[in-house]
């Protein structure tokens, strides 16, 4: 198994992880992030790479995300660390003006082998548009750099964009374990239907470099 916390795998199996969504007033968080999609088995299976792993980058060492940017898409947020809430599914970062993107912890950090996972809204009540709002324009070649707490960082390349129904979420392509450093971002997307994403977006990324800041 990766580098994931085997112990949080099993508490959150069978609940949700909220890839967060917030269509409506602040107030109504808890309606507007209750689509869910679901959070891998123990010993989540192991699927092909989505390009061939010649192209990738050495893992690095353990360091949690402090910044993300993304420049195609004009994004510079600070990182905020997700765990579970007692009910066993995904927090989400706090509706706010200040949006910010959230790293799960149970997750490898950027860089180590394995799908790092993070999420962030699409859009966020009457503030506006949330920090991925425009996360379904990235291209296969787009860059993704996470700054690490260490002082590192570290360099993802997109591979893919899939636009998926939230029914339809494919868990073992984005939790499944594969052999070198990956990034997966979650959002929401498609029609909006009072405080629903139909969607799921999802980015797919490799890591093609690290080094110092």
């Amino acid at each position: 198994m990766s580098p994931y916390s085997r112990r949080a795998f099993l508490a959150a199996a069978g609940a949700g992880l909220l890839a967060g969504c917030a269509g409506g007033h602040p107030a109504d968080r808890a309606a507007s992030t209750t689509s869910r999609t679901p959070v891998p088995p123990a010993d989540p299976p192991a699927v092909a790479s989505a390009a061939p792993s010649a192209g990738a980058a050495r893992p690095i060492e353990r360091s949690a995300p402090a910044v993300l940017r993304i420049p195609a898409i004009g994004v510079d947020t600070p990182v905020v660390r997700l765990g579970l809430q007692a009910d066993g599914s995904v927090e989400v970062p706090a509706v706010t003006a200040d949006d910010r993107a959230g790293w799960y912890r149970y997750s490898p950090t950027p860089g180590q082998t394995g799908p790092s996972v993070l999420l962030g809204h699409v859009t966020v009540g009457e503030y506006g548009d949330g920090v991925f709002r425009k996360l379904d324009r990235l291209r296969p070649g787009d860059g993704i750099t996470a700054r690490l707490e260490n002082g590192t960082s570290a360099e993802f390349t997109v591979t893919a964009v899939r636009t998926v129904g939230k029914e339809e979420f494919p868990t073992a392509d984005v939790y499944g374990n594969v052999d070198r450093p990956e990034l997966r971002l979650i959002t929401c997307g498609g029609p909006l239907t009072g405080d629903e994403y139909r969607d799921n977006v999802i980015v797919f990324a490799v890591l093609t470099r690290a080094g110092e800041r």
